[in-house]
């Protein structure tokens, strides 16, 4: 059951998904009718969840489910991922690339491969103050507290020289 993601708890569980490119307004605007949609009929051996998602910087679209009203299972964990692949298709865009890495550049988005990042780290682009996208936060609450911060304090920093 759909429900505003500002009424979430923070204990709240979050999956990140990130896009390879930018969505458009009017992909935005499909994004939310569909994922809204599947969150009304997402549910865990039958019984409803109370999820909800939000989109960022036109480009990561994170799922969220209030544990304390009912715990996801693995089945409805495999459901969600279904739907984003579902979105993926459809949208013709990655969100499965774990080798993508985002950080910002000035401000702007930046979203290049791993190996890319590694180099820009090497050259020193890529700094310990530098704000990269920690998309490994599992809450509401880290991903509203860390999920944006410094190279330094998230796992890109074994990469810094």
């Amino acid at each position: 059951m759909f429900t505003a993601y500002q009424n979430l708890p923070p204990n709240s569980r979050v999956w990140i998904y990130q896009s390879d490119r930018a969505f458009t307004h009017k992909e935005m605007e499909y994004i939310a009718i569909k994922a809204e949609d599947f969150i009304n009929q997402w549910t865990r051996h039958g019984d409803d969840l109370k999820g909800s998602f939000t989109i960022q910087y036109d480009q990561f679209l994170v799922l969220a489910v209030d544990e304390s009203f009912n715990n996801v299972s693995g089945c409805s964990i495999d459901s969600s991922v279904r739907f984003i692949q579902q979105l993926q298709n459809e949208l013709q865009v990655d969100f499965m690339d774990k080798m993508n890495v985002s950080f910002k550049d000035n401000s702007v988005l930046q979203i290049v491969k791993l190996s890319e990042f590694q180099r820009l780290a090497s050259e020193k682009r890529i700094t310990s103050e530098t704000i990269v996208f920690n998309n490994m936060v599992a809450t509401k609450e880290d991903f509203e507290n860390n999920w944006e911060v410094a190279a330094s304090q998230s796992w890109h920093k074994r990469f810094l020289i």
